[in-house]
């Protein structure tokens, strides 16, 4: 089963970071191959968060559809989430939020399994390719609109 593991470094408060990476229903207005996720089940006592996530998936034509389940720790910085349901084997992980010098330093640990029927080891390549730019897509959209938005506020 394949691990990724990226991180990237950001120009803003841990706090700031993380309520935007909290905040993932807006992940859809700039995140491009987030089609849209809806929120299913909030509970902010326990900060468990059930979603359902639709992704796209553009140089195959097609949408991936999953069920997620996060646990929000907000004295950690972390988040663990796997997939309660959907299209992957295996998927589940953790976001870690760590200040660094008065930046924030946003590591991301995925363990995924996606078996797409009919598929040949090329094209399992190609998948994992996209799985990487997808999760590398999502820190770098993190980090631009947790840098502009805390420039923006701190105007």
């Amino acid at each position: 089963m394949p691990v990724l593991e990226l991180e990237t470094s950001i120009d803003a408060p841990l706090e700031h970071v993380y309520a935007v990476a909290k905040n993932i229903e807006t992940f859809a207005s700039f995140i491009p191959d987030v089609e849209s996720i809806k929120i299913v089940e909030r509970d902010d006592s326990s900060g468990r968060v059930v979603a359902d996530w639709v992704g796209l998936i553009p140089e195959f034509h097609q949408k991936i559809r999953w069920t997620e389940e996060d646990f929000w720790d907000d004295t950690a910085h972390t988040c663990t989430f796997k997939q309660l349901k959907g299209e992957y084997k295996v998927f589940e992980g953790i976001w870690t939020f760590t200040e660094v010098d008065g930046k924030t330093r946003f590591a991301s640990t995925l363990n995924y399994d996606l078996e797409i029927p009919l598929i040949g080891a090329i094209i399992k390549k190609l998948v994992a390719k996209k799985v990487h730019d997808n999760i590398s897509q999502i820190l770098s959209a993190i980090k631009d609109r947790s840098e502009s938005t805390f420039a923006a506020d701190s105007k």
